[in-house]
């Protein structure tokens, strides 16, 4: 079975928080097997191999279903 997407690239981020503390987090483009390349926001504290795949592969499964329409 091929893959669901491909990481194609990964951002180091930081944004202003609610309280004006600078929060971190990853931008991680992808390519889905679809062929829909999209950016996914990942947190700091998910930004684990085991939490951020089936994020992920969540989006990628979403956007081939909606190409698919």
């Amino acid at each position: 079975m091929a893959a669901e997407y491909k990481v194609i690239g990964i951002d180091e981020m930081t944004r202003r928080g609610d309280r004006g503390a600078i929060e971190h987090y990853y931008r991680v483009t992808i390519k889905t097997k679809g062929g829909t390349v999209l950016d996914v926001d990942i947190e700091e504290k998910d930004y684990t191999p085991e939490k951020t795949a089936p994020i992920l592969l969540k989006k990628a499964q979403n956007a081939d279903s909606i190409l698919a329409l």
